[in-house]
């Protein structure tokens, strides 16, 4: 078993087909197929379920995946933490937060946002998956550090040619006849929105509901529906004026933001100056 056999394996399981993972790879379907039989052969247990066309992992598969992805994430940890020797100022890091975005805090640093789901992501900081995430809520975890770095609040947006657009403020009674986009993930900021109509008795109308913040404020902008979404994920397009930030009387919803880490582990240089800069913008505030 080697390590080339090990990222042929995970990259199967990822893409569900033999097909899918040769082309991410760059490899012929028969060259995947030829080095997950002596990844089996090496580990005596079938590992996928030939009798299904996904790419179905075994009982003995799934337990190889997680010892897998470990292995495969401490070879990237190790190679970044060489990288990183020959120039103290330079790395990557990489942060799970629910939305996608790359930016620089450094010539030299990159730091990569990749999205995930707020209730998986302490399990992708203790997997080792990602470095750094940022969630709005502290997890129950002990093994994890979490940092608050920032408050947040949801806000009522609307597109400028919305009949709201002109109000600073509006009550949820006023909403009852409106129709919301909303991100399809469940959270306590959901439900409270929804206890907040049911107890002034207002029905809350969701026509559609998609898994981005970006989907989200594309359709509100095209005019007939609004969304109550954080309002720093709005902030360039109400800035912009291509959104309307309203108040809703009933809802003060604060967010605050937190960025969690593994308590014992050695951060990377790029992660250290990350948390600083957060640190930096919250003592500001």
């Amino acid at each position: 078993m080697d390590i080339n056999q090990l990222e042929v394996f995970v990259t199967v399981a990822r893409e569900r087909s033999f097909s899918r993972a040769g082309e991410a790879l760059g490899r012929t379907q028969p060259a995947v197929s030829q080095a997950i039989a002596r990844l089996e052969q090496d580990v005596g247990e079938r590992l996928f379920d030939r009798s299904s066309k996904d790419g179905t992992l075994t009982p003995a598969g799934e337990v190889l995946l997680e010892h897998a992805r470990h292995i495969l994430n401490l070879r990237q940890s190790a190679l970044e933490a060489v990288h990183e020797l020959r120039d103290l100022k330079a790395g990557k890091v990489t942060i799970s937060a629910n939305e996608h975005t790359v930016f620089y805090l450094h010539p030299d640093i990159k730091v990569e946002v990749v999205r995930g789901v707020a209730s998986r992501i302490p399990e992708q900081i203790t997997a080792r998956e990602v470095e750094l995430g940022v969630i709005s809520f502290a997890p129950d975890d002990p093994s994890l550090r979490s940092i608050e770095v920032m408050t947040d609040e949801l806000v009522l947006i609307a597109a400028t040619t919305h009949k709201l657009a002109n109000r600073r403020e509006v009550s949820i009674k006023e909403l009852g006849g409106e129709t919301f986009v909303a991100h399809n993930a469940p959270s306590p900021y959901r439900r409270q929105v929804l206890e907040a109509f049911a107890k002034h008795k207002t029905p809350l109308n969701i026509v559609v509901e998609l898994p981005s913040l970006e989907a989200i404020k594309l359709l509100v902008q095209q005019g007939s529906d609004i969304a109550l979404v954080p309002r720093l994920t709005a902030e360039v397009e109400i800035a912009s004026g291509l959104l309307k930030e309203l108040r809703v009387k009933e809802i003060r919803l604060e967010r605050k933001l937190n960025i969690i880490y593994r308590r014992n582990s050695e951060l990377s240089h790029a992660a250290k100056a990350f948390i600083e800069m957060a640190e930096e913008l919250r003592n500001k505030h």
